[in-house]
């Protein structure tokens, strides 16, 4: 399939992502049948300027906002959950870049989102290693640290150019520390794995990151908080993130529904299949719903509070638990047919499995919320 865009004249970034992911869907099943990375996806998000869409204008980009960022990725998914999730992990980081532009944090963010704007440079997330704990090691020697780390769920890794992550430091006065910063997946001492071989989304590519001795530089880093415990910097990103992530899901159990009422047309007066169908249907509703008051939140330009947090939380365990149910209804609607790869609903129902390992599990998000509501600290 041939397809002509000119980004820099089109503001329908929906009208796209819907080009981009009917393009997705046929190789969706290939990618996901030899374990390859989604790397021509890739080079086609990036000919329509889809990772500099949500850049400001002011500063070179396509100026799409929030819900349009949540709904791009939402509609990738129905084509590639793949290429969906490993491109909602560059996007969230744009995200927390784009909420330090608006807020003028120290160091600022305008430098890197004018490259990304720019150069459309990939980010690649270390989340999956790095969330309360941090991990790697940072030395310190004349104002500089020697960097080394193994990070995992590195998505998009192989078509990255800056991975954002974090090392552990520790700090003589105030003990192990967390620092954030940013490293070149250019580096010599940045080596990407060959080792995502998984029961789903197995085209985003998620290598593990092996980094050795990579210098970082103090002014370099962007956050510095404790090791293991809940910080500020929490409660700005986890709106920002979840909606994001959450619409990659949500995409694929769009998919598998449309899949199995399109199957079940054959049996449609059978009052079994109807009653799947209405309970699909109404498991689908939930997770749209709690994505649609998550991206509302995150879109209105959020005043980070734990609060806040906590129920951008309980919604991503809501639509987890909404998504798989969907996907695991659309198999019976659609009947013995859906074990077969050729049905596509399988694959749905591998892909999504995936939300379950994000921050945070099911029984963890009930314990951070609990304490919250016992007035302990969430962690």
């Amino acid at each position: 399939m041939t397809i002509t865009i000119t980004p820099e004249k089109t503001t329908n970034w929906l009208g796209v992502a819907e080009e981009l992911s009917k393009d997705f869907a046929t190789r969706a099943a290939k990618h996901d049948a030899d374990d390859s990375f989604v790397a021509e996806n890739y080079a086609a998000l990036r000919k329509a300027k889809l990772f500099s869409a949500p850049v400001p204008a002011e500063l070179g980009g396509g100026g799409a906002s929030y819900a349009d960022h949540t709904a791009i990725i939402r509609i990738i998914a129905r084509g590639c959950g793949s290429t969906a999730l490993a491109y909602s992990m560059h996007s969230h980081l744009l995200q927390g870049l784009i909420w330090r532009y608006r807020k003028n944090a120290v160091p600022p963010a305008e430098p890197l989102l004018r490259r990304i704007a720019t150069e459309e440079l990939v980010l690649v997330s270390s989340g999956g290693s790095d969330w309360l704990d941090g991990s790697g090691t940072l030395t310190k020697s004349n104002g500089t640290y020697s960097f080394s780390g193994r990070k995992i769920f590195g998505s998009g890794s192989p078509s990255g150019d800056l991975l954002l992550t974090t090392g552990v430091y520790d700090d003589p006065e105030k003990g192990p520390t967390v620092l954030h910063f940013g490293v070149s997946m250019k580096d010599p001492g940045v080596k990407v794995q060959d080792n995502w071989r998984t029961m789903g989304m197995r085209g985003t590519g998620s290598n593990d990151i092996v980094i050795e001795n990579v210098t970082v530089q103090d002014a370099a880093v962007s956050v510095r908080r404790p090791k293991g415990k809940w910080h500020g910097f929490f409660d700005v990103v986890s709106p920002l993130i979840f909606p994001l992530v959450a619409a990659a899901y949500v995409g694929v159990a769009e998919t598998a529904r449309e899949i199995a009422v399109a199957q079940a047309q054959k049996r449609k007066d059978d009052p079994i299949v109807q009653s799947l169908v209405g309970e699909m249907d109404t498991e689908l509703l939930a997770a749209q719903d709690a994505l649609a008051q998550m991206t509302a939140v995150a879109a209105a330009g959020h005043v980070p509070a734990l609060a806040t947090s906590n129920d951008v939380f309980k919604r991503k365990t809501l639509i987890a638990r909404a998504v798989t149910r969907v996907t695991y209804l659309a198999m019976e609607v659609a009947g013995g047919g859906s074990f077969f790869r050729s049905a596509q609903l399988e694959r749905c129902f591998r892909d999504v499995q995936g939300i379950r390992f994000h921050p945070y599990h099911e029984k963890r998000q009930y314990q951070f919320s609990g304490r919250i509501a016992l007035g302990i600290d969430p962690a």
